[in-house]
């Protein structure tokens, strides 16, 4: 099981829109996929149509081996895709995690137990830099950056690429791989990019450069509301004919692909 997560140091950077649409494009593909919701916000949760009933347990649980991982993991209404889910509760594990001493390889050890069941794992990171977001990082394989078009997405795709830098050079949490930055609400005025969207992907691929030494950025996400009616309707966008919309999702599913 190849576990790939995705994460951004701000809210409103595209990060569970992108783990969605992966994930469901992957199960559509006919490979078993486990979706993690780190996010104690629940998004995804809320996304999948999933309710967390009071006595089933959640990440919460997981993490704190109150269960074992395998009882914390549900079916969705899709096939071949299941779901680990969270609830505002996840939030109460951070004093857990800092005071077991391998917080950071929390995540990463309940998933061993059920690595042979899943072709991959896509997580949903928190949008803060948090002890549940150095366990997601800990526990992947790889990870995408979604970053919003916008100068509060520049600033939050340096606190990401810092916080990565540091687990990769000073405690050596992280040693996966980075699959790139994806831009996310893209902006069009008919057949044209906006100026600012222009601009700030162009920061983007410089940013990338600098922290990286290579440019990163993926094909873009275009802003559409066909994302909110996919999710709503609970099709893929290749169901809802939008191809052009799909092509950044497939960019980034074939690169999950090709890990090894």
């Amino acid at each position: 099981m190849h576990t790939v997560s995705s994460i951004s140091l701000a809210g409103g950077q595209g990060k569970t829109t992108v783990v969605l649409f992966v994930a469901r494009l992957l199960a559509f593909q006919g490979h078993t996929v486990l979706l993690v919701d780190a996010d104690p916000q629940s998004s995804l949760t809320t996304f999948l149509g999933h309710t967390v009933e009071p006595d089933n347990p959640t990440l919460l649980e997981v993490l704190k081996k109150q269960v074992n991982t395998e009882d914390g993991i549900y079916k969705t209404q899709y096939d071949n895709l299941f779901l680990i889910p969270s609830d505002d509760a996840l939030d109460n594990v951070q004093d857990y995690l800092a005071g077991s001493g391998t917080g950071a390889f929390t995540l990463k050890k309940r998933l061993a137990s059920v690595a042979k069941l899943f072709d991959y794992c896509i997580v949903d990171a928190p949008p803060q830099r948090s002890q549940i977001c150095l366990t997601v990082i800990g526990a992947s394989d790889a990870l995408m950056i979604p970053i919003e078009t916008s100068v509060k997405g520049l600033q939050s795709l340096i606190r990401t690429l810092e916080l990565i830098t540091e687990l990769r050079d000073d405690q050596e949490a992280f040693n996966g791989e980075i699959l790139g930055v994806i831009p996310f609400r893209d902006r069009w005025v008919g057949l044209r990019r906006t100026t600012e969207s222009e601009s700030n992907i162009e920061s983007m691929k410089q940013i990338s450069t600098q922290w990286l030494e290579s440019d990163l950025v993926l094909p873009s996400i275009r802003e559409s509301e066909k994302f909110k009616q996919a999710i709503n309707k609970g099709l893929t966008l290749h169901q809802m004919h939008q191809d052009d919309l799909a092509y950044p999702i497939e960019v980034i599913v074939e690169k999950i692909k090709g890990l090894k």
